[in-house]
């Protein structure tokens, strides 16, 4: 009879374990449509992949507000500079097959530089560390954009630092063409889509009437519940960095397709997602076309576009998450770890994650309490400063001013040498009505970096 008893205790543990953790694809459905209930998301797609298998796959919203077109499985979204993930693989492939070298010049590829753009390793730019001036061909005349290009100086030595620039990927969309012997401009994506079996991708923008296409949404800080439409423009030679549009389901598949090694092999696919090391010998950011995240467990690589999509991938955990919106600045990377925890056993939220999840609902109550109780809780937390910091500008943006300030004032008090920790920091007192603690958090930053023009504007208008 004990061990009857015993049995039947360690089955209603059991029973009680499994009621009490919750179904992660309903977790990850609550954490969308508070999400979108928040910041005021007209369409949303989302896909999970786990071992190789599409776990989750929902559509949410609209994609037109003016026609209340429901979004479904087959909507297609901007992905925007997610394309340059795809640039990766499609220079990995390159690398593989034997024609491109990393470490070569980009010189020994693409004719008619500049003297002082042949030099640079492809390494770096495939990984943002070349120091070239950013292409801009917003306008959509990219053959004007880019003779601009060639004419401004370099920013900085090759290696030195990290700067995200456009530059960089239309040298790596010349290169690989040339090697394959096709026009310089043309897209690289496209055996990737026939591979991984992609049948709703492709590359456009706004000029492009494709049937099923979502429109495009931005805000206005004052009124983030009323969207504004936006008109984005990608010319044939920024198709490497931007432009394409595809479906959660389909880039879902792109993922299975890369873990299951159909587009790289293991070799290669390392060596993308490895940091490339500026010159001091510090690791930087970016490995080939991936944003590479520093996490002491769960390793992901991701990438995000247009603030407005997201995919990231936990290699050893053969976990993916994508999810696409319509809404500029709805930064829906913020919410692929807490998602990602459900499907991940013994995945634990850290850093900025953490305080995030802390934070959510908290705006009505004491966000500052709640931010000073987690690190009560968590006495070694630090995050990175421009992570908190662009976090802070955001819940400044969605109307959340008293979490943006508890934010902000962390920021400020984990790097007190930094003079924009302290300009953010003023403008969130400002806008929360405090004019005093405004005007000494601006002062605080003049002090600390006294050619900040922003603070000098600010304290001049709070000080009449």
């Amino acid at each position: 009879m004990r061990v009857l008893g015993l049995g039947l205790l360690a089955l209603g543990l059991a029973v009680a374990s499994a009621r009490a953790a919750p179904d992660p694809v309903e977790h990850a459905d609550a954490i969308v449509r508070r999400a979108m209930a928040e910041q005021h998301i007209p369409g949303l797609q989302i896909a999970v992949v786990k071992d190789s298998k599409i776990v989750m796959s929902r559509a949410y919203g609209v994609a037109n507000l003016a026609k209340r077109t429901a979004v479904t499985p087959d909507t297609v979204f901007p992905i925007n500079s997610i394309t340059k993930a795809f640039t990766g693989v499609a220079a990995m492939r390159e690398v593989e097959a034997g024609r491109l070298d990393l470490s070569k010049p980009i010189g020994s590829y693409v004719a008619d530089l500049p003297e002082s753009w042949c030099g640079i390793e492809v390494r770096r730019l495939l990984s943002h560390t070349s120091g070239l001036p950013d292409f801009d061909d917003s306008d959509g005349d990219g053959a004007a954009a880019w003779s601009a290009t060639l004419a401004k100086p370099i920013r900085f030595p090759p290696g030195q630092r990290f700067d995200y620039n456009q530059t960089n990927y239309a040298l790596v969309q010349m290169a690989i063409n040339g090697l394959r012997g096709r026009p310089r401009d043309a897209t690289l994506a496209d055996e990737q889509f026939a591979l991984a079996g992609m049948s709703h991708s492709g590359h456009g923008d706004t000029r492009d009437a494709r049937p099923g296409r979502v429109v495009s949404y931005g805000y206005r800080q004052a009124t983030p519940d009323q969207p504004v439409v936006r008109t984005e423009i990608f010319s044939p030679l920024h198709r490497a960095a931007a432009g394409m549009n595809s479906t959660a389901d389909d880039m879902a598949r792109w993922l299975i397709a890369l873990q299951r090694g159909k587009l790289l092999g293991s070799a290669a696919r390392q060596a993308m997602w490895t940091p490339v090391a500026f010159t001091s010998g510090q690791n930087g950011q970016w490995g080939m076309g991936w944003l590479v995240l520093d996490r002491p467990a769960h390793r992901a690589v991701a990438m995000t576009g247009g603030s407005r999509s997201a995919v990231y991938l936990y290699p050893d955990d053969k976990v993916g998450v994508v999810i696409l919106t319509n809404l500029a600045g709805s930064t829906p990377e913020d919410l692929v770890d807490e998602i990602a925890q459900g499907f991940i056993p013994g995945m634990t939220l850290t850093g900025v994650p953490a305080l995030r999840a802390a934070l959510t609902g908290q705006e009505g109550a004491d966000p500052s309490a709640s931010v000073a109780a987690f690190r009560a809780a968590h006495p070694g937390f630090g995050a990175d400063e421009h992570a908190l910091n662009d976090w802070g500008y955001r819940l400044l943006a969605f109307g959340k001013p008293r979490s943006a300030l508890a934010v902000l004032k962390l920021t400020a008090d984990l790097y007190p040498a930094s003079g924009n920790a302290f300009d953010s920091l003023g403008e969130a007192y400002a806008t929360n009505g405090d004019k005093a603690s405004a005007i000494d958090a601006y002062r605080r930053s003049l002090a600390l970096d006294p050619s900040n023009k922003n603070a000098e504007a600010w304290l001049k208008r709070l000080e009449k």
